[in-house]
């Protein structure tokens, strides 16, 4: 039961958020899109991931034995304190380095440090996702958003320009 205890909690905090924003674009202009358009496209996003994560964890939970499922509540139960200690010092530290180095080195760094932290091995694996990973945010958010990311400060702001300049973002 406790399997799927988070995706629905996900899921109603995510429609619990989404009520929340209907007045986000009282100050949109006529044929734009306003500021609450991606934040609720994110939102429905998560919430459809967390019902669909709820489902399968529900028809999948069906299937096994009453002896299969009583070990698995309690497999879930047990959580590294250490780890989710580490997982959110992670996010409070990228967070705050975000502004001084800017978004493209941060998010590369934070996403090869958090695979580690969750148990990723190959380093292949880790770079190539830290990489790719934030090139692919770096287009979504820059080119088809035009959202202005944090480009870092002194040195940090010019190594991102030459970033953006050879990935052809501007």
């Amino acid at each position: 039961m406790t399997r799927l205890l988070p995706p629905l909690a996900g899921a109603a905090l995510a429609v619990g958020l989404l009520l929340a924003s209907r007045g986000l674009d009282d100050v949109a202009r006529e044929g734009q899109l306003g500021p609450g358009f991606w934040p609720r496209l994110v939102l429905v996003g998560l919430a459809l991931a967390c019902l669909v994560k709820l489902a399968a964890d529900w028809r999948q939970r069906r299937r096994w034995p009453i002896a299969l499922r009583a070990a698995d509540d309690a497999k879930a139960e047990e959580i590294s304190r250490p780890r989710l200690a580490a997982g959110i010092a992670l996010i409070v530290l990228y967070a705050l380095a975000t502004p001084w180095i800017g978004f493209a080195l941060a998010t590369s760094v934070f996403v090869a440090a958090f695979m580690t932290l969750a148990g990723a091995r190959s380093p292949v694996v880790i770079g190539a996702n830290a990489l790719g990973g934030t090139v692919v945010l770096l287009y979504v958010f820059v080119r088809l958003v035009y959202l202005p990311l944090p480009k870092g400060a002194g040195a940090f702001e010019s190594i991102t320009l030459a970033l953006y300049r050879a990935l052809h973002l501007f």
